[in-house]
């Protein structure tokens, strides 16, 4: 009786065990895979009911919202958001998840960059991944929204159906480039935007000095009294006023403050180098002279190398601070100099 008994209960926890491994893999095969997730990069879309010119609306979603794709047609795509409303949306409105992590990759990357320059949208824009009009976007700016300006690049225009590219004799054709700004947010989200569609915020009562240049950075190096107020003094990175330059910017003016006419005056300038972002600013300790505002900027030498080039500013002085490495290249020049002009140099040139 105890051994049929066992046999019995042995019989059925097999057939249970056999019974769940079949419930469970039915389960598996139900669910199927993960469906493939996707962000909206519109401000606002409705999901749509049916593929029809009218239709109900299902719900709304907005840009960076993620979706899961259930099922793709021809320009649409079903999807479901994270709070279960499913419907129809064009393709057009969605971007992968590739693309939104290397959005995210790019806000990541320069979350400290320091701002070369800050601006607002001119009008409403797309933050795209890359330089170039055709490079996936994800985000929208609204227009007058608060940006800082990291990064500059160019990119190939476009050019208007059946236009061809201009040649010059045998040359072949060169695209038309235009400038692109990598600008950052107030919720630190980042990409590229078409430069010119920024207004830089530069304060009117020097941005009249610009000759017709135009004005691609600027920082405030430091204050000065004047009466009751304070007034800060500027250091301006200017170009000629066209798109498609191969360096950020040529040109560097300092503005000070004069306290006995109370105006602006350029305290120094500096032409025809070639000057790529970022500048930074700081201060720095000079022992006797105290601690004086500093800024770098990142040139081109005569060699083809680009190279950090420090400057100081002492009252409306402005002089370059020389690296260890100059400062010896310096001190051999002068040497070779003063061996040159020694007599007895002159006198075995002769010979």
């Amino acid at each position: 009786m105890c051994v049929q008994l066992r046999t019995s209960l042995r019989a059925i926890g097999i057939a249970f065990c056999i019974s769940a491994f079949l419930l469970l893999s039915g389960c598996k095969r139900a669910i199927g895979p993960k469906p493939e997730a996707a962000y909206v990069n519109a401000p606002q879309v409705n999901l749509r009911d049916r593929l029809a010119t009218i239709y109900e609306k299902k719900g709304i979603v907005r840009d960076g919202d993620k979706v899961y794709v259930l099922e793709k047609r021809k320009r649409f795509w079903r999807v479901r958001t994270e709070r279960g409303e499913e419907g129809w949306l064009e393709e057009k409105y969605l971007v992968d998840e590739p693309t939104y992590d290397q959005f995210k990759k790019l806000s990541a990357e320069n979350l400290d960059s320091p701002a070369q320059a800050r601006g607002v949208a001119r009008s409403t824009l797309n933050l795209h991944i890359a330089p170039g009009r055709e490079t996936e976007h994800l985000y929208q700016l609204k227009e007058g929204e608060q940006l800082d300006v990291l990064k500059r690049a160019t990119a190939e225009k476009p050019l208007p159906p059946g236009v061809r590219p201009a040649s010059t004799g045998n040359a072949a054709p060169t695209p038309a480039l235009e400038d692109w700004s990598l600008v950052r947010d107030t919720q630190k989200r980042t990409g590229w935007v078409l430069a010119r569609m920024i207004d830089l915020d530069v304060p009117l009562e020097i941005a009249q000095y610009a000759e017709g240049q135009r004005i691609v950075s600027f920082f405030v190096l430091n204050e000065v009294q004047d009466g009751d107020k304070k007034v800060a003094q500027y250091l301006l990175l200017m170009t000629d006023n066209r798109d498609g330059l191969p360096y950020d910017y040529n040109q560097v003016r300092i503005f000070t403050w004069n306290l006995r006419r109370h105006r602006y005056e350029t305290a120094y300038r500096e032409h025809n180098i070639v000057g790529f972002f970022p500048v930074t600013t700081g201060t720095e300790d000079f022992g006797k002279d105290g601690v004086l505002p500093v800024f770098t900027l990142q040139v081109r030498d005569e060699q083809g190398n680009t190279v950090a080039r420090k400057y100081r500013m002492l009252g409306p002085i402005v002089r370059r601070v020389l690296s260890p490495e100059e400062q010896q290249l310096q001190a051999e020049k002068k040497t070779t100099r003063l061996a040159s002009a020694h007599p007895a140099a002159r006198h075995k040139r002769k010979h």
